[in-house]
């Protein structure tokens, strides 16, 4: 009886391991191998994970960038009474690329705003049939997209469509905001192989689970 009481103490607040490496050990696994494990879960990190991160990097640099124009133009305007020149050109232009390059860093990990009326109240097996039938979607809008914007980038650099002070060129922005859009697509492309062929990468949400 005694020994079951210490035993109780070690398993209460009285041991010097934290609670999570208490529940390993009480378990006879080894907490680093098993959290380690955790970690791996899906798999090591190939090129399209690394396509991925970059694109997302990417798309926050540019957040980065916008958020900054708007911040340096409002505080000389502000405190100083200087306008920074193409500074409307600018902004319009700079927040174009950064809506493209959104649509990339959203696609994939299914970020972006959705109705999920009907998502919310099936299983696992018929949630993943939804995703793999709006991701499907979603890369045939997407591209057809891509496609007209490309075509936007060169009639544009025909017409030699210039900023209003400095006279810049405005193709150089649009063909940086068909890249994000080309980006989408890759992501989208992705999100919808592994939707079908390797669905562990998105979690436990299409595991169905067992009836106890």
């Amino acid at each position: 009886g005694s020994s079951g009481g210490r035993n109780q103490n070690n398993g209460s607040g009285s041991h010097p391991l934290p609670l999570l490496f208490q529940g390993k050990a009480m378990s006879g696994g080894n907490p680093i191998t098993e959290q380690s494990t955790e970690t791996g879960a899906h798999g090591p990190r190939g090129p399209m994970n690394w396509l991925i991160d970059t694109i997302e990097l990417i798309a926050a640099g540019f957040v980065g960038i916008v958020a900054a124009d708007i911040f340096i133009s409002v505080m000389l305007r502000y405190f100083f009474s200087v306008q920074i020149p193409d500074a409307y050109d600018f902004g319009r232009l700079l927040l174009g690329i950064l809506i493209f390059w959104g649509i990339a860093a959203t696609s994939y990990r299914g970020t972006h705003i959705t109705v999920d009326l009907l998502y919310a109240n099936v299983g696992p097996k018929f949630k993943r049939f939804i995703d793999v039938f709006a991701t499907l979607v979603l890369l045939f809008v997407v591209t057809v997209q891509t496609y007209t914007l490309y075509d936007k980038v060169w009639t544009t650099k025909a017409d030699h469509v210039l900023t209003f002070d400095l006279r810049l060129p405005t193709w150089p922005f649009f063909l940086v905001a068909w890249l994000g859009d080309v980006s989408a697509v890759l992501l989208i492309a992705i999100r919808t192989y592994r939707l079908i062929f390797q669905p562990d990468e998105f979690g436990s949400q299409y595991q169905i689970k067992p009836v106890e």
